[in-house]
């Protein structure tokens, strides 16, 4: 028996190795990681769902690209060697970029896939077909595509939703109240992105709360404020939020509350945003009755919430899932309004900062920029679209969608790569996608186990999990470096993604670039050597790649001092300027004002997502990460169960439907099969189903019970084309036999 330690995005973990194989998973020791997910690795690996050869759909194999894709998803895989896949990859790759151009090989391949950061399959398949001179690519997350949009505007850079945060050690002992929308749930702390080695944000709210901070959760369910915090609840309606903070930062003006001086010297275009929220725009002032009434929640709720903010130090953050909405900018937008108006922005434990409740280790506190990327090679011939518009893309080739301000013409997609990910999983209206992925000639995957999308391709190429190949992983957010061996030895016959692309570049004539010369081995000493001397320039003394081979993990030291967001713009907004057109924040963009959209006002307004619901009957469905797998890639484990819909009590009695019974969940767009799960703690009307089990679509219905299958493929507005899951109307029905 021997152990080691690796790492996956739910955590770092010991590895019990016995007789060359996977005997056990535990979480580090000290980590506070998840030993559910972290156990459940041995039943993924060695999984009857594995991948084991590489296959090709039946009729493909016959006709190649000229049969169609009617047959994805039903016809017959049949299984071949490694050599006869290759070539015929190659050869098809070859075929498309020769007789369409380079904007035909879709290859944008997104998903998380591997914590270790030279095997991550985006990073890879984006180097490869970048070497072979270009590709169409995707821009963006599904995660918090919206924020990035509207803080590059707002903020010159996405950094306070992508990486910077004002840390739990500038709270603790500073923020007087924290106001949490879309709450703090702690499921969402058990994973991150490239993994960690810390999972202690539990411990963090605590330690603030034993430090005086009251804490304010506004979310339509009470499982999103940690357990044991005495916190004050208000449930909202879904969608609502950007109103209750417009109506916040109107009252601190009518209060006199508002901090003049900040808005004159920190912020540019305050005095149409303050007219906005006075009414003197729109003959609407932007009162706590207003917003009371849009959000219906009691007008007292929102008095004593704007009582708690209108003294002290007061920390605003707001959860990814807000903007992944209609006009999912505008939550952020307003957030940062409020915080402007309360003039505590860069200030210790004040302000503002997203995602506290949506992702481990936000607010951490680790040195950033130690963790190493593989670079691409550029899209020199290519071209992009936004991440959430591949359906649209597929099916209407050619039409020119507003993005940015700009316009791009989505391109024709003749053949889709795809590594590292699971678009049946994290696309939304997927029957829309399932119907639509018939038209390419060529879809080709690369993956660890049977998913919906593998089971939807054309050639399937069968990958390595993390555990049986070499890497470094880690993540900005957390004090560590590791070092991840090569646990076991693949599978069957599957290989790691570098690997495969290699073979193929050497096929087509560009492995010299894609490679440059170095194996796995070589690429990871030089990537860490890389950051290695990035450290030093830094002050900071990192290992040589030997040493942390053998040390296994490296432990960043901690900062020097406690970081806040936007503190050096505080200090000299002058010296240190936003990257906006003002160098200020804008609370009104010109930029966006330039721009013309008929969906998107140049500041901060309320726009109501649900306006133009025909049927007003129905429930608010929203999506929300699993308590027990990321995204799919545990779903095909024992973990996942049945999945499940959350509804309150009362509703399900008006219904006439009994908890633990089958339901159906029908929208628009299809419907889906789930588990009746009845609750007292969350609001009337709104529903919650997990995002992640794998799609069984059929006749218009998912037994799998993905909330996907319902979701609609609206974009948030024509600024991002951004995911608007959370905006989702449906309805509920029992089944009595199901199929």
């Amino acid at each position: 028996m021997s152990l080691q330690v690796s790492l996956c995005h739910w955590g770092a973990f010991e590895a019990d190795i016995r007789a060359g194989r996977l005997h056990a998973t535990r979480p580090w020791p000290g980590s506070g990681a998840d030993p559910e997910m972290i156990g459940a690795l041995p039943e993924l690996v060695y999984s009857d769902k594995r991948i084991l050869r590489p296959h090709i759909r039946e009729s493909w194999l016959r006709q190649g690209h000229s049969a169609g894709g009617n047959g994805r998803g039903t016809d017959k895989m049949v299984p071949v060697d490694w050599d006869a896949a290759l070539n015929l990859v190659a050869a098809e790759i070859a075929r498309v970029r020769d007789r369409y151009g380079h904007s035909a090989l879709f290859a944008g391949s997104y998903g998380w896939s591997s914590a270790g950061r030279f095997h991550h399959a985006r990073s890879q398949v984006r180097r490869f077909f970048g070497a072979l001179g270009g590709f169409t690519n995707q821009t963006g997350n599904y995660s918090w595509g919206a924020a990035k949009i509207i803080l590059e505007e707002v903020l010159g850079s996405a950094d306070a939703v992508s990486g910077a945060a004002t840390s739990w050690d500038s709270i603790a002992g500073n923020t007087n109240v924290l106001v949490a929308f879309g709450g703090l749930n702690p499921k969402n702390w058990k994973v991150t992105s490239g993994g960690a080695g810390d999972h202690h944000m539990p411990d963090h709210v605590r330690q603030a709360a034993a430090k005086g901070t009251h804490f304010v959760v506004l979310s339509p369910f009470a499982d999103d404020i940690p357990d044991g915090l005495e916190a004050t609840w208000i449930a909202p309606r879904p969608g609502t939020d950007t109103a209750i903070m417009l109506a916040l930062a109107a009252e601190m003006v009518t209060r006199g509350r508002a901090d003049r001086a900040f808005l004159e010297r920190y912020t540019s275009g305050s005095g149409r945003f303050l007219a906005y929220l006075l009414g003197e725009t729109d003959g609407i002032p932007k009162t706590l009755a207003w917003a009371a009434a849009i959000a219906d929640v009691e007008e007292e709720a929102l008095r004593q919430l704007a009582d708690r903010i209108a003294t002290g130090r007061v920390m605003l953050t707001a959860s990814w899932s807000l903007q992944r909405a209609r006009y999912g900018e505008m939550t952020y937008w307003a957030l940062i309004g409020l915080a402007a108006v309360l003039g505590q922005i860069g200030q210790p434990g004040g302000g503002f900062t997203f995602g506290y409740g949506s992702l481990n280790a936000v607010g951490h506190g680790a040195i950033k920029g130690l963790v190493p990327s593989l670079p691409g090679c550029g899209n020199d011939a290519g071209t992009t679209i936004p991440v959430a518009r591949i359906s649209d893309m597929l099916e209407r080739p050619g039409t020119v969608i507003p993005f940015r301000g700009s316009e791009i013409r989505l391109p024709h997609a003749q053949l889709i790569y795809w590594a590292g990910g699971n678009p049946f999983h994290h696309a939304q209206d997927l029957f829309r996608l399932q119907r639509l992925w018939q038209r390419p000639e060529t879809i080709i995957v690369h993956e660890q186990v049977w998913t919906a999308t593998a089971e939807r391709a054309d050639i399937v190429l069968p990958a390595t999990t993390s555990l049986e190949r070499s890497d470094i992983g880690g993540t900005s957010r957390d004090p560590h470096v590791f070092y991840m061996p090569k646990l076991i030895d693949p599978v069957g016959e599957a290989r790691c993604d570098f690997d495969i692309f290699r073979a193929l570049s050497e096929r087509l004539g560009t492995a010299e670039r894609y490679t440059e010369g170095r194996d796995e081995a070589a690429w990871l000493a030089h990537l860490w050597e890389d950051r290695r001397r990035a450290a030093q320039a830094r002050g900071i003394q990192a290992p040589s790649f030997d040493d942390l081979k053998r040390q296994n993990v490296w432990t960043v030291p901690k900062p020097d001092r406690p970081e806040i967001l936007l503190e050096a713009f505080r200090h000299d907004p002058d010296g240190a300027p936003l990257a906006t057109p003002s160098g200020r924040i804008e609370l009104t963009s010109s930029r966006i004002a330039g721009y013309d959209l008929a969906d998107l006002p140049p500041h901060p307004a309320w726009l109501d997502p649900w306006e133009g619901e025909a049927d007003q009957d129905g429930f608010a469905l929203l999506s929300r990460q699993p308590r027990r797998f990321l995204h799919s890639q545990l779903a095909g484990t024992s973990l996942a169960g049945e999945p499940e819909l959350q509804m309150h009590g009362d509703d399900a009695r008006d219904r006439g439907l009994t908890d633990g019974t089958t339901v159906r969940v029908r929208s628009a767009t299809g419907s889906a099969l789930m588990t009746l799960r009845t609750t007292s703690r969350c609001r009337r009307g709104v529903l919650a189903a997990e995002t992640g089990p794998w799609f069984r679509g059929g006749d218009g219905v998912d037994t799998g019970g993905n909330p996907n299958a319902v979701t609609s493929d609206i974009a948030t507005s024509s600024l991002s084309q951004a995911t608007a899951a959370q905006t989702c109307r449906v309805w509920v029905e029992a089944v009595t036999a199901k199929p």
